[in-house]
C-alpha cells in the first residue's frame, strides 16, 4: 500500500481553502488550471508506460478534479476515515486520470506515477484498492461500479452516516445490464446519498456509443428508474461543482456530464482511435503546449 505525501497534502488543503474563499470566476480558473496540469501528467505517464486510455482520461479529468479539489469530504492522510465521502471510478480503464488526481491531492507521492503500469507497481492499469489509498473499490470489468456504489450508499444509511457516494460511469458501460438493476434498486430505496456521474463523451472502443447500442434518451431512462437528473457541460467546472453540491431531494441523482474524448488536445478531441492509442514523444510535447495555454 502506498502512503500519503504530507507536503502535497498540505498544498491540497491550502488549495481547498483558497477555493472555498474565492469568487466564481477564480474558482473556475483554479480548477481549469489544476485539471490541465493533471492532463499533462497523464500524458507523460502513458508515454512512459506505452499503454493507457488517454482519450477517456482527458474526458474525465474535469469531473475528477472538481470532486477532489472542490467537493469530496476526504483526507489524503486519513484515507480510511470512516465518514469520508466515497468516489468510485467505475470506468476503471481511465485509472491514469484517477492516479494523477490522487497524487496531486497527496494520497501518495507524485514520484510513484513514474512506475505506472510497470512491473510490481501499485499503479496497475485498473485501480486496486489494496494497493492505492483513495481507491475505494477495484474496477475494470464494466458495469460493476454502480452496483457496488448502491451497496455503499445503503451501508451509509444503515449506519446513519452522512457520507455521500459518487460514482463515475462511462457512457459506453451503460450498455451493461447490471447498471439498470442497480439503478432500479437505488430508485426503489430512494438513495438520496448517491450521485452517479455519466462521462457522456459518446465514444467507446472502436465506435460511437449510438452506433453500437443506442443510449438516448439517457435522461428519461434514469428518471423512469426513480432518479433526479441534471444534464450539464462536463468541462464547465462551476456547472460540475453546482451539480455535485446542489440541495438534493429524496431520490438518487444522475448528472449527465457532456464531455469530449481527448479534451484539450486538438488532434485527440472526438477521435475514436485515441481510446487507447499511445502518443509519441513529439505528440506529447505538442499536447502539453496546448494544455499550458
Amino acid at each position: 500500500m502506498l502512503v500519503a505525501d504530507p507536503r502535497t497534502a498540505a498544498a491540497w488543503r491550502r488549495f481547498r481553502q483558497e477555493f472555498a474563499d474565492a469568487g466564481p470566476e477564480r474558482r473556475r480558473e483554479m480548477l481549469r488550471e489544476r485539471a490541465n496540469q493533471s492532463r499533462t501528467t497523464d500524458l507523460h505517464m502513458i508515454g512512459r508506460a506505452g499503454l493507457g486510455h488517454v482519450g477517456g482520461d482527458m474526458s474525465v479529468l474535469d469531473i475528477l478534479t472538481t470532486l477532489f479539489f472542490g467537493v469530496l469530504r476526504v483526507d489524503p492522510e486519513k484515507p480510511d476515515w470512516a465518514d469520508r465521502d466515497r468516489l468510485v471510478l467505475s470506468k476503471g480503464h481511465t485509472a491514469g486520470a484517477l492516479y494523477a488526481t490522487l497524487a496531486a491531492s497527496g494520497f501518495f507521492a507524485e514520484a510513484e506515477l513514474e512506475t505506472f503500469a510497470g512491473p510490481l507497481s501499485a499503479l496497475n492499469g485498473h485501480p486496486n484498492r489494496v494497493k492505492v489509498p483513495g481507491v475505494e473499490t477495484n474496477t475494470g470489468p464494466l458495469g460493476h461500479g454502480l452496483p457496488v456504489s448502491v451497496g455503499m450508499a445503503v451501508a451509509a444509511k444503515l449506519s446513519s452516516s452522512s457520507r455521500h457516494v459518487y460514482v463515475v460511469l462511462g457512457d459506453g458501460e451503460l450498455q451493461e445490464g447490471s447498471n439498470w438493476e442497480a439503478a432500479m434498486t437505488a430508485g426503489h430505496r430512494r438513495l438520496d446519498n448517491l450521485t452517479a456521474i455519466v462521462d457522456r463523451n459518446r465514444l467507446q472502443q472502436g465506435a460511437r456509443t449510438e452506433e453500437t447500442n443506442t443510449l438516448d434518451p439517457l435522461d428519461d431512462k434514469f428518471r423512469a428508474f426513480g432518479w433526479d437528473v441534471l444534464e450539464i457541460d462536463g468541462h464547465d467546472h462551476l456547472s460540475l461543482y453546482d451539480a455535485f453540491t446542489a440541495a438534493r431531494g429524496e431520490r438518487p441523482t444522475c448528472v449527465i456530464a457532456n464531455t469530449t474524448k481527448g479534451r484539450g488536445v486538438s488532434f485527440m478531441e472526438d477521435r475514436v482511435e485515441w481510446h487507447h492509442k499511445v502518443p509519441s514523444a513529439e505528440q506529447i510535447v505538442t499536447a502539453a503546449a496546448e494544455l499550458a495555454r
